[in-house]
């Protein structure tokens, strides 16, 4: 469904758009495009007065932070290196800006980023990030779970290959949220202003 209107109570979140991650080879958009349009949404809901929460992902200088569950096909974090979760410079925090570091795919599980959205009143969540099947779908995942409303702005999102990408955003996001464009949540930010 097309995002043509926002609740006047809605933040955005950026995942993982962070120096270890974004020299990986992302699909099917750039990391240049996503943090491009990740940062034009953080610049606007600043600019709105609306909460803008910066997620990264750490796992300690050892990796001992990262979930090795016992899996068909085991997924390990690239190799640390001290800038691994340093954030693009484009989406350098500001100070109203949230911070949280989440030790797994998604935002919700064992950090404070509930607590922190519903201090603020906020119902629905925009997410930006990277990947799209990993950590920007379960955060949607469990949004929809603690009763957000949830909005992707797709070219504001990428993964490892254009088959993940697509099934993501066709056949699982769109059960939980709305998916749209960076544009069209970028006009839907402007009226909620008026």
């Amino acid at each position: 469904m097309p995002v043509t209107d926002l609740s006047p109570r809605t933040a955005l979140v950026v995942l993982d758009v962070q120096q270890g991650i974004l020299g990986l080879p992302l699909q099917p958009h750039p990391a240049a495009r996503v943090v491009d349009n990740s940062a034009r949404l953080a610049r606007a809901f600043r600019a709105a007065g609306l909460p803008v929460v910066l997620v990264t992902v750490a796992h300690g200088p050892d990796g001992g932070a990262a979930l090795r569950p016992r899996a068909d096909v085991p997924h390990h974090p690239p190799a640390l290196h001290p800038e691994y979760s340093a954030l693009a410079p484009e989406l350098a925090p500001h100070p109203t800006d949230l911070l949280i570091t989440k030790r797994q795919w998604g935002a919700f599980t064992g950090t404070e980023l509930d607590l922190q959205l519903r201090r603020r009143g906020i119902a629905e969540i925009v997410l930006t990030g990277v990947a799209t099947n990993l950590a920007v779908e379960s955060t949607a995942r469990c949004a929809y779970e603690h009763g957000y409303h949830v909005v992707v702005a797709e070219d504001a999102t990428s993964t490892f290959s254009v088959e993940h990408q697509e099934f993501a955003i066709k056949r699982i996001l769109p059960m939980i949220a709305r998916v749209d464009s960076t544009a069209a949540v970028l006009t839907a930010l402007r009226a909620v202003q008026d």
